[in-house]
């Protein structure tokens, strides 16, 4: 019953820059445990022959992930920073299927130029503004309704059609709202 402010956590925007042009895949990165529905983005890939997916990071469900992919699905394992940072400047979206309190890489994908493919709950609600929600001007990602394979096969097809609407100078500004001045600020 008592108000709060939320101060959100800050996003390191002077290293997560875009840079080049886009290529024909699009990324995930996580560990590989449970409630980051890592395996969830791989089945759905996997029914997507004509998609590419990267794939970085390592964990837990790691190799069962790896042994039920399509061979559309590319595995890089733990990947230094800098690394990911290239794939996240490159990749046509992220994707991302956790429902986390704040969730960091949607928005370091973001301040990339990037758009996210995100489940619709959690911190992703607040960090991505979402294509065909009421209000939201200037989309940088989407939103799909369901932890299932279904719904975010959904979701990729609706980004395919939308592509065009979702501007790397929009999702880059978008990010800037967690930057560490930012916090700072807000914090004081």
């Amino acid at each position: 019953g008592r108000d709060a402010t939320v101060i959100y956590p800050p996003v390191d925007t002077e290293y997560f820059t875009p840079s080049g042009e886009k290529a024909d895949f699009y990324l995930a990165v996580s560990r590989f445990v449970p409630y980051k529905r890592m395996n969830l983005i791989v089945q759905a890939f996997s029914r997507m022959p004509e998609k590419r997916l990267v794939v970085i990071g390592d964990g837990p469900q790691y190799e069962t992930a790896r042994a039920n992919a399509g061979p559309n699905v590319e595995f890089l394992g733990y990947q230094p920073r800098d690394v990911m940072r290239d794939y996240l400047r490159r990749a046509q979206a992220f994707v991302f299927a956790a429902k986390e309190d704040f969730g960091i890489l949607p928005v370091e994908a973001q301040a990339c130029g990037t758009p996210v493919i995100a489940f619709g709950a959690g911190g992703a609600l607040e960090t991505v503004r979402g294509l065909g929600v009421c209000g939201v001007e200037s989309p940088t990602g989407i939103f799909f309704v369901e932890q299932t394979v279904e719904s975010l096969i959904a979701a990729m097809a609706e980004f395919e059609k939308q592509k065009a609407v979702f501007l790397p100078e929009n999702c880059r500004a978008n990010a800037l709202r967690f930057t560490a001045a930012e916090f700072r600020r807000q914090f004081a």
